[in-house]
């Protein structure tokens, strides 16, 4: 492919010269030529050139406001541009060479020296677009990479959410509806994408801390007594520690020293939201909730989303100690609960899209 190069001079004699002092070089160089800057401007917007040369004493505007105006382009940022000068113009050459002058070239501009300016800059360009285009590939493969490290990361969430349900056969789909209907909820609320995506993806892993609860207790047919309540109460707790507390030898697993807290804290917030998901989810509007008892709008608002869908899939779906109730009749006994295990407004946004949350349920069955 032929090399583009723009040649800008107010003198059209001078142009003509250049002309036939390239002829030899047509073969793989195609040459524009511009007699003004505006001209020169408008070349450069319509076409890619791998070389500029310019005159930098013009009428109106100068070889230096072109320079300038070709550097303020993020196309033109880096294209070489070769100023011709005069002998006696040093300030003029300090200047152009701050405006970003790949190269300076006295007039009278010999044959010899106009052809070897030329490859030089020629060269440089073709080690700049190889750079480019070595850094554009190196961004894919790290884009790719990312990509695919995000997915697996959300992999294991929902294979971790998956292993926490396995202790608990009846719940059957249960980690699904309930991160279908969080994301539901959460987009009612008008939340921020980037929380409602993160709510979604974590809101499978509220009850893994089922995970350390004896099977006698969690799959028990009949009501719990106060002691098997405690003990069953103790699942957020878990759940949170699982999420939040780095395992040990983790630091020798990361290959970091101990030493850098920084470095050996285990960092994500797909883990940080998880974590606060767990430990919130049974806590209610009234202060009368596990594992704190904490009130009102200390509930973060992920814990109040998780628990109005984990009550209502709750309600819904058989479990050993009850049957399934209708949707009107877990509508209802929900409502009763809207200002004391329900945050007003986020139970309020649930009964606009009730019907959602039903659709789900009705979808999502073993």
């Amino acid at each position: 492919m032929k090399k583009q190069i723009l040649f800008v001079d107010d003198e059209p004699n001078f142009l003509n010269g250049v002309r036939r002092m390239l002829r030899p070089h047509r073969d793989e160089w195609d040459l524009t030529f511009a007699q003004s800057v505006d001209e020169a401007v408008e070349c450069v917007q319509k076409a890619s050139f791998d070389t500029i040369v310019s005159d930098v004493s013009m009428p109106v505007k100068t070889g230096l406001d072109l320079l300038s105006e070709l550097r303020a382009m993020e196309s033109f940022g880096s294209t070489p541009i070769i100023i011709l000068t005069g002998n006696a113009e040093s300030d003029l050459k300090r200047t152009a060479l701050d405006l970003g002058a790949t190269d300076l070239l006295n007039k009278p501009v010999t044959q010899e020296d106009l052809v070897a300016r030329i490859k030089s800059t020629l060269r440089l360009k073709s080690y700049q677009d190889q750079l480019r285009d070595q850094n554009i590939i190196l961004e894919e493969k790290v884009q790719e990479r990312t990509f695919q490290l995000d997915l697996a990361r959300r992999d294991i969430v929902w294979r971790l959410a998956k292993a926490g349900e396995y202790r608990d056969e009846e719940t059957g789909d249960h980690v699904i509806r309930v991160a279908c209907c969080c994301k539901k909820l959460a987009t009612s609320l008008d939340l921020p994408k980037d929380d409602i995506d993160t709510i979604f993806l974590t809101s499978p892993l509220h009850d893994v801390g089922k995970i350390g609860i004896p099977d006698c207790i969690l799959l028990k047919p009949g009501k719990l007594n106060p002691e098997e309540r405690s003990i069953i109460e103790t699942h957020c707790r878990i759940g949170a520690a699982i999420l939040r507390d780095a395992p040990k030898g983790m630091d020798s697993f990361l290959e970091v020293t101990p030493k850098n807290e920084s470095q050996s804290e285990l960092k994500d917030s797909l883990l940080d939201m998880a974590t606060v998901i767990a430990l919130n989810h049974h806590e209610k509007w009234d202060g009368s909730g596990y594992p704190h008892g904490i009130s009102g709008n200390d509930i973060p608002i992920a814990g109040q989303i998780v628990a109005v869908a984990d009550v209502f899939d709750a309600l819904r779906s058989v479990r050993p100690y009850k049957r399934s109730f209708s949707f009107e009749d877990s509508i209802e006994m929900m409502a009763k609960a809207r200002g004391s295990h329900f945050a007003p407004d986020v139970f309020d946004a649930f009964i606009d899209i009730a019907k959602d949350f039903e659709e789900v349920w009705s979808t999502y069955q073993s």
